[in-house]
């Protein structure tokens, strides 16, 4: 059995849930979002409590087990991401580097030729708190926000990628949270050989 599968999910004020066989409606202040269930797995409100439960029929079963857990944090989340709403934070190192929103596309000079083009899927949001760097120590930051967890992950994992931190500089685009390890550089002899 599954412990992250076996607790409920706390419906919050002001969301709707609505099962249709095994697709899942859920609905919120943020917007509206569905899934559907793997028909291994079982989904129920439960009217007493207001908690939404998810059903493992066959615990013995291994794969009925990981899709128990998934189900349920994939249904947590979306009740989450309608309530509250998700964000992710990046910054970028680098002289010169820089971040624009323009047209529903997301432009980035991240020290290359030609500026870096990421369309910016619907459903997610950028907010730009400080377009450009101001030399190596202060970077520009943007946030971005979504109801969706795993629209939000994948957008922000492609922008990441666009350049990711280098270990020598630290220069690139990274998560606000991550630490960058660094490494010593070539260290020259000094006097004449």
């Amino acid at each position: 059995m599954s412990r992250i599968g076996k607790k409920p999910i706390e419906i919050p004020k002001g969301v709707k849930i609505e099962l249709q066989g095994q697709c899942v409606k859920i609905q919120g202040p943020l917007g509206q979002l569905q899934l559907d269930c793997h028909p291994r797995i079982k989904v129920r409100i439960d009217e007493a409590t207001g908690n939404v439960i998810v059903e493992n029929e066959r615990p013995q079963d291994r794969q009925n087990r990981q899709l128990h857990g998934t189900m349920r944090a994939l249904i947590a989340n979306m009740v989450a991401g309608v309530s509250k709403g998700f964000e992710r934070k990046l910054e970028i190192y680098g002289t010169g580097y820089s971040v624009n929103e323009q047209a529903g596309k997301l432009l980035l000079q991240v020290g290359y030729a030609n500026t870096v083009e990421r369309v910016i899927p619907e459903g997610v949001k950028v907010t730009i708190e400080a377009a450009t760097t101001r030399g190596n120590d202060t970077p520009a930051r943007f946030t971005l926000s979504s109801t969706d967890k795993r629209l939000l992950g994948q957008f922000a994992a492609e922008v990441r990628k666009s350049r990711p931190p280098e270990p020598y500089k630290g220069k690139g685009i990274r998560y606000a949270d991550e630490q960058v390890r660094r490494k010593v550089g070539k260290a020259f002899a000094s006097g004449s050989a």
